[in-house]
């Protein structure tokens, strides 16, 4: 099992994810369906599912185009908002893509149709992978996506689901916000040494969307860091939903 990411916007991240035993790969929020294309093209392997992780048009944008380029392929999502839709999924869902198992994670917050996909290979053939999780706007290296649809309450819910994943788990998570994310988690938790060790990754050209783990994510991002003394001092405490709610408006606000 690969991932390969494929910038496509300004800072959106496509994604790849390639049974290299079968040489088969989706799709996953194929806004530039010529971009990933060739992608899977330079990579040597064929198309043959596309997965949305939620509705809004910088994601699902490309699902029309990929449709009409790839007509026998699922389009795999959360509701009937999303562009072309063949199979719709819900929480604790499964499918797979070639030797590839992925469950379904329904996250509502960002979006009400928003589903986290975990995929890990079945296959002992193949490069090794520790298992990804596609994010899509619900979590970001070290940050989280606004309450659009939802609640402080639905967004503490939806990261606490993800952090029950294996720590090595890696995120593929759907814009490059980190180095944002970075300057407000240091704002909010600045003697956090993951934080700094986030800092040097960046400083030392590391992407963070290619190596970044779950089990990072619980160390440095602040929005799965509610019960921690620094969050609990900038927030003003509470409720992990009050201090999810309270997080979210600072870091909305913040400008550093």
């Amino acid at each position: 099992m690969k991932v390969l990411p494929v910038p496509v916007r300004d800072d959106n991240y496509a994604y790849l994810l390639i049974d290299d035993v079968s040489n088969t790969a989706a799709a996953v929020d194929p806004y530039d369906v010529p971009k990933v294309r060739a992608a899977a093209d330079n990579a040597g392997v064929q198309i043959v599912a596309a997965i949305t992780t939620h509705h809004h048009h910088d994601h699902s944008g490309g699902n029309q185009a990929f449709a009409k380029d790839f007509p026998d392929a699922p389009i795999y999502g959360g509701s009937n908002k999303i562009p072309a839709l063949t199979n719709q999924v819900k929480d604790k869902d499964e499918f797979t893509i070639g030797n590839i198992h992925v469950r379904c994670l329904a996250t509502p917050c960002h979006t009400q149709d928003s589903i986290c996909y975990y995929a890990t290979s079945t296959s002992n053939s193949g490069a090794a992978h520790p298992g990804g999780v596609f994010t899509g706007d619900t979590l970001f290296v070290a940050g989280c996506g606004r309450f659009f649809e939802g609640t402080g309450a639905e967004m503490h819910a939806a990261l606490s689901y993800l952090a029950t994943l294996p720590p090595a788990t890696v995120v593929y998570d759907g814009h490059e916000y980190t180095k944002g994310n970075l300057a407000f988690a240091r704002h909010v938790d600045p003697e956090n040494p993951a934080i700094a060790r986030l800092a040097r990754l960046i400083e030392d050209g590391v992407i963070p969307a290619t190596r970044t783990t779950i089990g990072d994510e619980k160390e440095w991002n602040p929005f799965m860091r509610l019960d921690s003394a620094p969050i609990l001092k900038a927030t003003g405490g509470g409720e992990p939903s009050a201090v999810m709610d309270a997080l979210r408006t600072l870091k909305n606000n913040f400008r550093g």
